[in-house]
């Protein structure tokens, strides 16, 4: 039976929050887009918190363990096509497929090793984590957008997601490796039991 948690109450709110940041981009009103911004920066936070409570306190659950990451790329997914629409430019685009594809792969392969046995094989690590960090500094600052201390939010968070896609790039290449690793020992055990 479904127990609703506060971990997964967390992510349930961060996936209803979507439509409104969405919302908040395209609203002809100043706000709008520090909104939007406050809003992707809570999402991003509650993320990390929610994985917190669940492991401290035990409230763990496979359904919040699926729902978290959909929440995840969909706030992500979502805000890059934002912010593409609205600054339409070749290597925007560019970078918004690459995190986007990138999100998708891993999870097709995520899912293709769970039915293998092999979830572990593909959890998140270090560089993982990294990419997640730079990834949501870089969207929190390119929707703010504008200049805070003096400093040029867009145009940093511009580089940041820069350094994002690489960090994408990299992980996922990392990912496939320990996949490929993990089916092939898995054949060879099942050769060697034939």
């Amino acid at each position: 039976m479904f127990r609703l948690t506060l971990p997964t109450a967390l992510t349930l709110m961060r996936m209803a929050l979507i439509p409104v940041l969405v919302l908040l981009c395209y609203l002809p009103w100043p706000l709008g887009r520090t909104l939007a911004a406050w809003i992707f920066l809570a999402a991003a936070l509650t993320d990390w918190l929610d994985g917190w409570i669940a492991r401290r306190y035990n409230l763990t659950s496979a359904f919040g363990a699926f729902l978290d990451p959909v929440a995840d790329k969909l706030m992500v997914a979502a805000t890059l096509i934002v912010l593409v629409q609205q600054h339409p430019s070749i290597p925007l685009a560019l970078l918004a497929v690459v995190i986007i594809g990138r999100e998708i792969s891993i999870s097709a392969l995520r899912e293709w090793m769970a039915e293998m046995g092999q979830r572990g094989i593909v959890k998140v690590g270090a560089l993982g984590k990294f990419k997640t960090i730079a990834q949501m500094t870089a969207l929190t600052l390119m929707l703010y957008r504008d200049p805070l201390f003096g400093l040029p939010t867009y145009q940093i968070g511009y580089a940041l997601l820069a350094i994002a896609a690489v960090l994408t790039v990299w992980s996922m290449v990392r990912y496939l490796q320990a996949a490929m690793a993990g089916s092939a020992r898995l054949e060879r055990a099942s050769a060697a039991d034939e």
